[in-house]
């Protein structure tokens, strides 16, 4: 069962006009599911992610080109590039919630791109090196609240529609937690502190766009993470499909 926030968080996505399209390619999809059972098929939807989105390109790009006419945005190309990841992020949010209305996902769970709603997440987030804070690179949070609405346990998680960019900034962030909470001379060193009694966990999601991730130095690279998925619908040994999630979270949270 959704609270009343986050069925407004569902009416809201719908709301944004290039997430249209998405919206009724997830729907459809879950409509024509082989099984008919809405509990599989929602979860079956996190691995269409990618051929979704594709899909409803042609419409972000008449919206985008109306808009341009319009005097509205100047850049077509950049405008797409924040598009792109803001859809892959949405889509997640409101897949992710779909599941959690009809029970795949555990009601005191929760998931957010405010990182100002999660409690205490200030604290759980940064680290100190010799005085300055680093803070992870943040798409989502999904938390999980005790009873008294305090933090009980969170996940970080980083999105990325390509690998080319951005892609190391969590797992360097990961490694430095962990420096910051074991006994070793690097930490002495560059006086690391991490005062949070609570570490997350931190997870990585891509689409692929580029087809990215059998590069040797990309691979290498999920090792670092708690979690990675793949919202696509394809197996590997490195990476988990994105429909993982739910239970992941319902496990570890």
């Amino acid at each position: 069962m959704l609270s009343i926030e986050e069925q407004k968080s569902l009416e809201n996505i719908k709301a944004i006009p290039y997430m249209g399209k998405t919206i009724a390619l997830i729907e459809d999809f879950v409509k024509d599911y082989s099984t008919k059972d809405n509990k599989e098929a929602y979860l079956a939807a996190f691995d269409e992610i990618f051929r979704i989105l594709n899909e409803a390109k042609s419409f972000v790009d008449e919206y985008l080109s109306k808009r341009k006419a319009n005097g509205e945005i100047r850049d077509e190309k950049q405008a797409l590039k924040s598009i792109a990841g803001n859809s892959f992020s949405l889509a997640l949010a409101y897949i992710f919630l779909k599941n959690k209305e009809i029970d795949n996902i555990r009601e005191d769970i929760f998931i957010t791109s405010q990182i100002s709603k999660v409690p205490s997440f200030e604290e759980v987030a940064i680290i100190n090196v010799d005085g300055e804070t680093q803070k992870p690179d943040c798409d989502l949070v999904i938390y999980s609240l005790n009873d008294d609405n305090t933090l009980k346990e969170c996940m970080i998680l980083s999105l990325k529609t390509s690998l080319r960019e951005r892609a190391g900034q969590t797992y360097k962030w990961k490694l430095l937690m962990e420096i910051a909470t074991t006994d070793n001379p690097i930490k002495e060193k560059y006086n690391i502190e991490y005062k949070s009694g609570k570490m997350p966990l931190v997870a990585f999601a891509t689409v692929n766009f580029y087809n990215e991730i059998n590069n040797p130095q990309h691979k290498g690279m999920f090792k670092f993470f708690d979690k990675s998925f793949i919202a696509k619908n394809i197996d590997a040994d490195f990476i988990e499909r994105m429909s993982a999630l739910p239970k992941y979270v319902n496990e570890k949270l």
